[in-house]
């Protein structure tokens, strides 16, 4: 039974600098001194690409972290909007609300979206909702 070889300091280092944030791809390559052919070989190496899809898995986990952090933020936000003195300011809260995503169970990737841009409400409707909501 062989161990796999770990990734080399360098691989490891444009891993990290990837995800930084700092420099784009070929700037990263050449502060390392990687040849783009070398940089093609390491995508294609498994080891390197199970790291990579590592971070991109981590970057993405914690990209919906901070949007979970801040929704009941933006909610508040969206109902305070549905009381602007600015009519098409409160109807378009008065939509994101219907339309909010966060409505949806969470975890179930088959659940339908309230809405979806061919499910769009007309102006009339939406006027009429708008309506309804004042009234209360």
């Amino acid at each position: 039974m062989s161990r796999k070889k770990a990734l080399t300091k360098k691989q490891l280092a444009v891993i990290e600098d990837l995800f930084a944030g700092e420099l784009d791809e070929q700037a990263i390559l050449d502060k390392h001194k990687i040849s783009r052919n070398l940089y093609h070989r390491w995508l294609a190496d498994e080891r390197f690409t199970e790291q990579f899809n590592g971070c991109i898995t981590r970057a993405y986990r914690q990209s919906e972290l901070i949007i979970a952090r801040y929704a009941p933020l933006a909610a508040a936000k969206l109902v305070q909007l549905t009381e602007s003195d600015k009519e098409e300011t409160a109807r378009k809260a008065c939509l994101d609300i219907i339309c909010f995503p966060g409505l949806a169970v969470a975890g179930a990737a088959t659940a339908k979206q309230p809405c979806s841009p061919a499910a769009e409400l007309s102006p009339q409707t939406a006027s009429r909702l708008l309506a309804v909501l004042a009234e209360e």
